[in-house]
């Protein structure tokens, strides 16, 4: 196979052509700053609203609950940092879980050691999912925030959400969820899952880059994040990207529109790629929840190999995927996520994960399957680890 096989959509995904067709516009024939007053700028806000509207929609959200950001990490950022300052009176408790993006990990970092918050981290069971009853006996007096990811970004776990939003609401605390892999991809309805603050990003879902949102739930005291201008209804100021916002409005509305369609071609080709790896390649585990996890998402650990290794030698075949391991980063550590759910070193540094879209075919899964059998079997004739293992088992 001669063209290029990208799995790695978790990662990002590909502009979808409408997507770029609507944002074109918004480059060179209607670039008007929306905060100005004069009617050529009319264009560009009335595309603001537009897109905020849609993507309201969406979530079953009000228009003006919904804030623009640069992206998903920054929206982690703002949820934490500025909930903290908001209710830091009320008390300096978090609670997150051991499995969170760096995002949200490195901000609770942050507020630990500069700010003076206690930061409870939640462990997950060996799918990646948090026990409800270790949240409850986590809550305490002085606990201000609930930050629980919808959907893991490695192994696609999703999390009970709902039962989450019951415990925070049932105890009058905040709950945020950093929803970037499940905006979507899932079903979300923000008042049926009691969540005050919701994470997103363009480009998980064929949209540009460089564009989030962060939704607020109306009611919620929470301080700006960016000063010096009155965008984003006085709490995120600065000139919108006014093609990002256009593109992701009508990014949402198309993955909204085949969400269900997709899921159930994605799921279909999912449990089909998982079949054929765990069956056909030996000592090989599946990880994350094998029911409950996102329509698009494969990670496998693979026994006596590198993952940094792995990726290389798909590469080298055409095939674009990730690695558990944060080793391409130039970190020797195996994912902290992988860790989290029992796995130890040698095997969370043999993971890859592999994510599909609406464009991935079987042919091309069927391909993936048969050069990493090879590759998979290569790496394993160069291990001393995998021969002793061998001898062992004669």
């Amino acid at each position: 196979m001669n063209k290029l096989i990208y799995l790695d959509n978790a990662a990002t995904t590909k502009t979808a052509p409408e997507v770029v067709d609507a944002m074109l516009p918004y480059f060179t024939e209607y670039y008007g700053n929306p905060s100005s007053v004069y009617d050529f700028a009319a264009e560009t806000k009335a595309a603001v609203t537009k897109a905020r509207h849609r993507i309201a929609e969406v979530l079953n959200a009000k228009t003006e609950e919904i804030y623009f950001t640069a992206g998903g990490s920054e929206a982690d950022n703002w949820a934490l940092k500025a909930a903290f300052e908001a209710y830091k009176g009320k008390g300096n408790h978090i609670i997150t879980t051991k499995i969170e993006h760096h995002a949200i990990l490195h901000t609770c970092e942050y507020l630990e050691k500069v700010r003076g918050a206690k930061i409870t981290y939640l462990d997950v069971d060996e799918n990646g999912i948090v026990r409800l009853e270790d949240l409850e006996k986590a809550i305490t007096p002085e606990t201000i925030l609930i930050s629980v990811m919808f959907a893991n970004n490695e192994i696609g776990s999703i999390q009970p959400i709902k039962e989450i939003g019951m415990i925070a609401r049932e105890h009058g605390i905040l709950f945020h969820t950093d929803a970037v892999q499940a905006f979507c991809q899932l079903p979300i309805d923000v008042d049926e899952c009691n969540i005050d603050m919701l994470s997103s990003s363009a480009h998980k879902i064929n949209g540009p880059k460089g564009i989030g949102f962060l939704y607020i739930r109306k009611g919620v005291k929470i301080r700006s994040f960016v000063h010096g201008g009155a965008q984003e209804r006085k709490r995120r100021a600065g000139t919108e990207n006014v093609p990002g916002i256009v593109g992701y409005g009508v990014a949402a509305d198309r993955a909204a529109r085949t969400m269900e369609e997709r899921a159930e071609k994605e799921i279909e080709l999912r449990d089909y790629l998982i079949s054929r790896i765990t069956s056909e390649i030996p000592y090989v585990k599946l990880n994350g929840d094998p029911v409950k996890r996102l329509p698009n998402n494969v990670n496998v650990s693979f026994q006596f190999i590198e993952g940094e290794s792995l990726l290389l030698m798909l590469d080298g075949c055409g095939i674009c995927g990730s690695s558990g391991s944060a080793c391409t980063s130039g970190s020797l550590d195996p994912s902290h996520v992988l860790l989290a759910i029992g796995l130890p070193h040698e095997i969370a540094h043999g993971s890859l994960r592999l994510s599909l879209s609406e464009e991935t075919t079987k042919e091309e899964l069927d391909y993936t399957v048969d050069k990493l059998k090879e590759i998979v079997q290569n790496l394993r004739n160069m291990s001393p680890l995998y021969e002793d293992f061998i001898k062992k088992q004669k």
